[in-house]
């Protein structure tokens, strides 16, 4: 089986945590002691119904205030496909936390009240999914039982976010009418809403077509480990050398010709090695092990390519950031750490080309800095060269975070437009 990653947003009590518990709970991916600890917790505070959005609020913040803080990922399968789930928060002070759990998703849901329709922060969300790049993007138009099921109030919300999302990269939308609450088109098709003629989110879900959304022409495999076992007990083991990773893109097969970089030296693919023994191919996101045919002086941060399918090598570099701080400013001359695949390296805020107004799209140009939760484009020198793509070409290659040399924390996150 497959597995698909997906996140949910939208703005405060949009329905995200109910959704999901909802979810998990149709799909009978619960254990009977969660159950009968959130029954006895909705109870506990006077509610009519399961609050089944207890499921994900795990923090003791969270249940008190009714309200998602941090991104809560949560696990569950069904005969056809596996699900990894990132329940993001609505509030505009953790878009940071937003920004982190759509970073990896294949598919975003953002989810709408039908009663308040598209709202500022379903722009935002919207906005920062296609600015992820996020292939896929549901809106889920939630609270249909609280408007009658009208079909006019979700048609009219259906017009609206399709001219707003007009203005963004999205390649693939898709619209569910939905009550988290009650059930309704979320695992089986609603009897209430007979003039829905789609499928129901989780049909969606099961069968969205994600492989091709996967960089399968360009070979990047960041090397993040030498393995060198020197094991004297073992001929096979004593003068073994493999390359560990993650394959960022592309597919590598046994006798492939390859390219190491920096060096530029090109040599073979002997064997890959995966966690139970020896595979015939390797493609993204599989961690694996390479062995070549040449002894060449490879070291964690390294990357292997195709000799004549290279990825940038770069210096300097173009990127929208997310600043996701309140300690400290992004603002030119600021001095950084930034994490590339497995490399990292000293870097400098060149220039800040301007702030980005996620909800009107306005660039600000006059911006000085950057603050908590902002986005802009800015212009990075970095110390050593870096292997990377643009963003839109490879997620993981035109991906990178930035650090804070003092504290060691994650300061911002980034998306690369271009590299010289």
């Amino acid at each position: 089986m497959d597995l698909l990653r997906f996140a949910t947003a939208g703005s405060v009590d949009d329905g995200k945590s109910t959704l999901i518990g909802r979810l998990l709970f149709d799909s009978k991916s619960i254990f009977e002691d969660q159950l009968e600890s959130v029954e006895r917790t909705s109870t506990e505070r006077g509610e009519e119904y399961t609050n089944l959005a207890l499921l994900t609020d795990g923090l003791r913040a969270e249940r008190e205030q009714g309200i998602t803080i941090d991104v809560a990922y949560r696990y569950f399968a069904t005969p056809r496909r596996k699900f990894i789930i990132a329940d993001t928060p609505g509030h505009i002070q953790y878009t940071r936390n937003m920004v982190t759990g759509a970073s990896t998703a294949d598919l975003a849901i953002i989810l709408v009240d039908a009663r308040k329709g598209i709202l500022e922060q379903s722009r935002r969300h919207a906005f920062l999914t296609t600015l992820l790049q996020v292939p896929h993007l549901v809106v889920a138009v939630n609270k249909m039982d609280l408007v009658d099921y009208d079909r006019a109030v979700y048609e009219r919300i259906v017009d609206e976010f399709t001219a707003f999302a007009s203005k963004l990269e999205v390649t693939d939308l898709t619209f569910v009418p939905i009550s988290a609450l009650h059930g309704d088109n979320v695992v089986e098709r609603s009897v209430n809403m007979p003039w829905y003629e789609g499928s129901s989110l989780l049909h969606h879900l099961e069968h969205v077509h994600i492989a091709s959304d996967r960089n399968l022409i360009d070979v990047r495999f960041p090397v993040q480990y030498v393995v060198r076992p020197h094991a004297s007990t073992d001929p096979e083991l004593h003068d073994y050398r493999g390359y560990a990773g993650q394959v960022a893109g592309g597919v590598l097969k046994p006798g492939d010709e390859v390219v190491h970089l920096p060096s530029g030296l090109t040599t073979t693919i002997t064997h890959i090695d995966g966690p139970s023994g020896p595979v015939e191919q390797a493609f993204a996101p599989m961690s694996v092990t390479l062995r070549l045919a040449d002894d060449i002086d490879v070291s964690r941060g390294d990357m292997i390519a195709r000799p004549n399918n290279r990825p940038d090598v770069a210096q300097d570099l173009d990127a929208m950031v997310c600043w996701m701080t309140p300690d400290r400013t992004l603002a030119p001359r600021a001095k950084l750490v930034i994490k590339h695949t497995t490399r990292t390296a000293k870097t400098m805020v060149k220039e800040l080309h301007y702030r980005l107004d996620v909800n009107t799209l306005h660039r600000d140009e006059a911006a000085e800095s950057l603050g908590l939760n902002e986005i802009g484009r800015v212009s990075l020198r970095v110390t050593q060269p870096l292997f990377v793509d643009d963003y839109g070409r490879n997620r993981l290659t035109g991906g990178f975070i930035l650090i804070d040399e003092a504290t060691n924390n994650t300061v911002a996150a980034g998306m690369i437009i271009g590299a010289r």
